[in-house]
C-alpha cells in the first residue's frame, strides 16, 4: 500500500493560534453581530450600514460627504456608492455648496426614522440578551479604544 498521498493526522494543537489571533476573532465577532444586525434591519428594507447612514443624515442635515464618510469609519469612495444607492431610493439628496457636496434627508428618509431607530434598539436588545447590557457595553467602549489605537 502507497502511503505517499496521506495526510498525518492533523495535531488539535495546530490551530490553537486561531483562538489567540486577533484577525481571525475580530472577523468572526462581526460575522455574528453582523448577522443579527441584517435580521433586525430588515424589516426597514435597509442593510445596517445604510440605515445608519441614513440616521446620521437625518439628525445632521447638510452634513458633508466628508464629515459622513469619518462618521462611519468608511472611505469617500465606498460612501459615495452608498449615496448613490440611497438617492435611488430617495431617502437622501445631494446639494453642492461650492466644492462640498453635502447631504440631505428627504420627507422619505426621514418617515423611515422610527422603524431606523426601533431596528437599532431591537438589535441591542438582542445582542445584549446574549452578553449582558454591562459585557455588551464595556466590549463596546474596549473595541472602540482599540480600534483608535489602531488606526493610527
Amino acid at each position: 500500500m502507497d502511503n505517499r498521498n496521506e495526510r498525518p493526522a492533523a495535531d488539535p494543537a495546530d490551530d490553537a493560534f486561531l483562538r489567540t489571533c486577533l484577525f481571525f476573532n475580530a472577523n468572526r465577532l462581526s460575522r455574528a453581530v453582523t448577522k443579527i444586525a441584517e435580521e433586525q434591519f430588515a424589516k426597514t428594507g435597509l442593510s445596517p450600514m445604510y440605515g445608519y447612514l441614513v440616521r446620521i443624515v437625518n439628525i445632521m442635515p447638510g452634513i458633508t460627504q466628508k464629515l459622513l464618510a469619518e462618521k462611519l469609519y468608511i472611505t469617500p469612495s465606498t460612501l459615495t456608492r452608498f449615496i448613490d444607492k440611497l438617492e435611488t431610493k430617495q431617502l437622501v439628496e445631494r446639494k453642492v455648496s461650492g466644492k462640498t457636496v453635502l447631504v440631505y434627508p428627504t420627507e422619505k428618509g426621514l418617515a423611515l426614522e422610527p422603524e431606523i431607530r426601533a431596528a437599532s434598539r431591537e438589535f441591542k436588545t438582542k445582542y445584549e440578551e446574549v452578553l449582558g447590557s454591562e459585557m455588551a457595553a464595556l466590549l463596546s467602549e474596549e473595541m472602540e479604544k482599540t480600534s483608535g489605537l489602531l488606526e493610527k
